[in-house]
């Protein structure tokens, strides 16, 4: 099968994959154990730590490993607004944001907080004029996050941190599609906390890290934790830790943009010259844009019937986030853009990866060429 669905997860690196086993074999030790064996592997567990600071140029004692992105998005969003209720109960988001922000913003809701959620504009953009009206005197919190895992736009998060500057507001940014993918340092040098993931970027699943600016004092969601500087339990999955840090170095060492760029220019243009006007490529503009990443409506068919053509050929394709499959709704990006519910249910999302060639690209424009033009004409 020719997969194109990169966005969801990836494949594990071999390198990465060898460190896990070299690391689960001779660093098995649990790192909070005072005996050699455990500081053998909290020495280690330090070290990827730096590491990984230094790749998102943020101070490494901020960095806490996770299980994964939506454990990040959590701790970030959560601990950022408990140790800031005081001032405020007021919180900002967008109506496009991962089902881990969501869930976040649930249980604030139900702690007494108040969520306003804001749409994209037709651009898939968070436009920052709109940001602006929607800042109150009682907001505390911002979470935006820094690229869209359904269309692939980049929002402008240092724009939103001038925005708020001096207001005593705090900005989480939910930075798992985009780390590994494009320079996210200057970003995440002006938030208070952010999230990274390790299956995104050819690394293991089930890992993960928050950023949270040493600055502040986090509080675990649960009381009495005893890893990670006391903001979760669960022993640290140090092999795990190991091979993400490793995948982390070789993704952020090869940004493979051009060749994303010259893969979607042919997707794109592909799709237009077999259906014309019945494709609508839902994107931003190129300086916003992650190439990788292409959302996509084809007249008159459903997503999902699709995809499900698409997987009967050989190609896995999706209808969206992978969090939020198997759900009636329309994705939450497809409602942000003010999409109709008609419109929605034709959305479709094509993801290229490291191992994506330009025959690949040509065998299912022709593919879902062959399906529209099937269903047309009947």
């Amino acid at each position: 099968m020719k997969y194109f669905d990169y966005a969801a997860t990836t494949p594990i690196d071999p390198e990465a994959l060898q460190v896990y086993m070299e690391a689960a074999s001779g660093f098995y030790g649990n790192t909070s154990s005072l005996h050699d064996i455990g500081a053998k592997a909290d020495g280690l567990l330090e070290e990827c730590r730096k590491t990984l600071g230094k790749m998102m140029g943020v101070p490494s004692e901020g960095i806490y490993f996770t299980s994964g992105g939506t454990e990040a998005n959590h701790l970030g969003i959560i601990s950022l607004a408990l140790e800031n209720h005081q001032r405020g109960k007021h919180i900002i988001t967008g109506t496009a944001e991962h089902s881990s922000v969501h869930s976040a913003m649930g249980y604030l809701e139900n702690q007494g907080f108040e969520i306003t959620k804001l749409p994209f504009d037709r651009e898939g953009l968070l436009p920052l004029d709109l940001l602006k009206e929607a800042i109150r005197n009682d907001t505390i919190l911002i979470s935006i996050a820094h690229s869209n895992g359904e269309i692939g736009s980049v929002q402008n998060i240092e724009g939103a941190a001038r925005l708020i500057k001096g207001k005593g507001i705090l900005l989480h940014s939910d930075m798992v599609q985009s780390f590994g993918k494009m320079e996210i340092a200057s970003a995440a040098r002006m938030v208070d906390s952010l999230s990274v993931s390790s299956h995104k970027i050819y690394g293991p699943k089930g890992v993960g890290a928050v950023y949270i600016d040493p600055k502040h004092s986090p509080r675990s969601i649960f009381p009495d934790q005893s890893h990670e500087g006391g903001l979760r339990g669960g022993t640290v999955n140090t092999p795990g830790i190991a091979a993400f840090v490793t995948a982390a170095n070789t993704a952020c060492q090869n940004f493979q943009s051009v060749k994303f760029k010259d893969l979607r220019t042919w997707f794109v243009n592909g799709m237009k010259k077999a259906l014309g006007d019945s494709v609508s490529i839902l994107e931003a503009p190129a300086e916003s844009q992650m190439p990788h990443v292409i959302g996509l409506c084809i007249n008159g068919l459903q997503g999902q019937w699709v995809m499900l053509e698409c997987n009967r050929r050989g190609f896995g394709i999706s209808t969206g986030s992978a969090c939020q499959t198997g759900r009636q709704a329309i994705s939450k990006t497809v409602n942000a853009l003010g999409l109709s519910e008609e419109e929605g249910k034709e959305f479709i999302r094509i993801s290229f990866g490291k191992d994506t060639t330009k025959e690949d690209v040509k065998e299912l424009v022709q593919a879902l060429a062959d399906i529209a033009n099937s269903h047309y004409g009947q």
